[in-house]
């Protein structure tokens, strides 16, 4: 969809003639129904008067091809200004402008991140150069007219109130600026940008290229998928076993058997460490081999961020991250506009989505109803919110109302823990989850020990840290100081003093090299694994005379996990410490199946370290 298509001179005519953002405010709410906020039409505004400037030269074709507000399909993503016409040779070329009314930055030391005033104050976002090339290799990889019919895709940045200054265009950014130039204020900079704009369109196309760009069919090309396929092969721990292959076949075959007249939905349940994740991502990588258009969807940005890292080889990550979304992302989707959604972690679905919870319906419904195929991959006892909604009992009844096919398959097979089935059951008992009849732990089948400080609970997970996978985390009963004062200390025991996950790594926390120096918690190695894990038990769960008692007002009041429990105790007593109780719980049930090989524990109460020492076997 393109919100405003023109030629180089009917543009130049609308600009005369009327305020260009009416005109453009009046095709958006034509073409889209939608309502504009103020602020996207004061950059309309100071914007494309801008670009009329670049335009007013007769060396660029009357008839060039104009657009604003290209549409990239299934993406919320788009395209500010794109021009088009052929080259010197005839070859055909799409120039992308992306546009910015910036005037001052900061540099981050995260790669392609900048800091700028955007909306109340400033915040962290990608540099423009580095928006522009994502969005020229999301067509060259899926738009099918860019790689079949030969369309050259030339992205640039144009801000036309920024002054260089060093900052914008930093060294730091150099390798991206290298691949989508960038444009700044001045007389200067706006001849460079036309000679850019000329070097690629030297006669106009009277808008035939922009049409097969707006109209190509949107499926992955052959050398992406091929690249991807490569990847997957050289690296081991994608490999598929057992009943995990099983699985993998049978939702490839429900994917291509699947289509909008008769949806599938398949779920794929598994307890910890039986390569959900590593199947989830196998399937995304196949059945985009096989020419279908999909995404790995999770609420949890961690595991899709470091699995997305762990993809990167010959290709860079910029052409398959769009395959890689948080569950809000389907409150508007088409029905069906999806072949297949890879939906992992589906316990940690929310009802709404936004910001502020208030966006959509239900996210379970919206997967469903977005995709011709939707996989889930669940285990219900790592719920670690009260917000946590994703259960197969809700994935049955929407897909049922949607009149889908439902297949359900289970992972047994454990890779995690040593594949020590008999570690997860004494867990669940010495927790309080369920009764099992493992009530004593053999330490030979699994290294759990329990430390008397965490001190050394922390020199042993660093001694374990040769090939950088021991990691320490804790319950989330700790304030987060440094995140305002980078000098503060978070976790304060004694003269234990750490920080927790380092701000600058985000989501790849769990495989940052100095990570380990720092404690990381729930929301930073959830669906991921280290070879040992130390974890460190707060006040919000302690033992008394073999009770495991937990509180939640032990859980920093930052936490999100336990929003609301306060407003349910008022209504609803009981419900509300049942759930908090299980969520505390499976919190630290979850911290202590990330290890591969181990789990060293610290308790800061004495009576429930004592507790968990009693259960292993002597």
């Amino acid at each position: 969809m393109i919100v405003y298509e023109a030629t180089k001179q009917q543009f130049l005519h609308d600009t005369d003639n009327d305020d260009i953002e009416d005109v453009i405010l009046a095709h958006f709410t034509a073409r889209t129904g939608k309502r504009v906020g103020r602020s996207e039409i004061d950059s309309w505004r100071g914007s494309l008067g801008y670009m009329a400037k670049v335009l007013r030269d007769e060396g660029l074709p009357a008839d060039t091809g104009l657009a604003i507000e290209l549409h990239i399909p299934q993406s919320s993503k788009r395209i500010d200004f794109t021009l088009t016409g052929r080259d010197d040779a005839g070859g055909k070329n799409a120039v992308l402008v992306e546009l910015k009314q910036w005037s001052t930055a900061k540099v981050t030391a995260k790669d392609a991140i900048i800091v700028t005033a955007l909306g109340k104050g400033l915040r962290e976002t990608v540099h423009p150069s580095y928006q522009a090339w994502s969005y020229a290799s999301l067509l060259e990889g899926f738009n099918e007219a860019v790689y079949d019919q030969s369309i050259s895709v030339r992205p640039c940045a144009y801000l036309h109130n920024y002054v260089r200054d060093g900052v914008i265009d930093a060294a730091h950014y150099q390798p991206y600026i290298d691949k989508a130039p960038l444009f700044l204020k001045g007389k200067d900079e706006l001849e460079q940008l036309r000679a850019f704009i000329k070097k690629y369109i030297k006669y106009g196309d009277d808008k035939a290229v922009l049409y097969e760009l707006a109209n190509g069919k949107i499926r992955p090309s052959k050398a992406l998928a091929d690249s991807l396929k490569g990847l997957l092969a050289e690296k081991p721990e994608f490999v598929l076993i057992d009943d995990q292959k099983e699985v993998y076949e049978a939702a490839i075959a429900a994917a291509k058997a699947a289509s909008s007249a008769q949806s599938r939905v398949v779920i794929v349940e598994g307890g910890p460490g039986t390569g959900k994740t590593v199947l989830a991502i196998n399937l995304l990588v196949h059945l985009t081999s096989l020419g279908l258009v999909g995404k790995y969807v999770s609420k949890n940005a961690a595991p899709r961020k470091v699995y997305e890292t762990k993809l990167v080889g010959s290709i860079t990550r910029t052409r398959f991250s769009h395959m890689f979304t948080g569950s809000g992302a389907f409150v508007d989707a088409e029905p069906n506009v999806f072949d297949m959604l890879i939906v992992d972690e589906a316990h940690r679905l929310n009802e709404k989505s936004g910001l502020y919870a208030n966006l959509g319906d239900n996210q379970i419904k919206e997967l469903i109803g977005a995709a011709k195929c939707t996989v889930f991959f669940i285990d219900e006892d790592q719920r670690v919110t009260l917000s946590d909604i994703g259960s197969k009992q809700a994935i049955r009844a929407f897909a049922e109302a949607k009149g889908a096919v439902i297949e359900e398959y289970n992972l047994a097979s454990q890779f995690r823990c040593s594949g020590s089935d008999g570690y997860l059951a004494w867990l669940d008992h010495v927790l309080d989850i369920r009764l099992t009849a493992n009530e004593r732990l053999d330490a030979s089948e699994y290294d759990f020990q329990v430390f008397d400080t965490p001190d050394a609970l922390h020199e042993a997970i660093e001694a374990r840290n040769g090939e950088n996978k021991a990691r320490v985390v804790a319950g989330y009963c700790w304030p987060w100081r440094s995140k305002k004062d980078p000098l503060a200390d978070d976790i304060v025991i004694g003269d234990y003093r750490r920080q927790w996950n380092l701000s600058q790594d985000g989501s790849l926390w769990i495989i940052a090299d100095e990570s380990i120096e720092q404690v990381g918690c729930i929301h930073t190695c959830q669906g991921l694994e280290v070879d040992y894990i130390g974890v460190i038990i707060g006040p919000d769960l302690i033992v008394r005379n073999g009770e495991v008692i937990t509180s939640p007002d032990q859980r920093d009041k930052q936490d999100r996990s336990i929003r609301g429990y306060k407003k349910l105790m008022k209504t609803h007593p009981d419900l509300a410490r049942q759930e908090t109780d299980l969520i505390i719980k499976n919190t630290y049930r979850t911290l202590m199946t990330r290890g591969m090989k181990g789990c060293y524990l610290y308790c800061t109460d004495a009576e429930t370290a004592e507790y968990f020492r009693a259960g292993l076997a002597s």
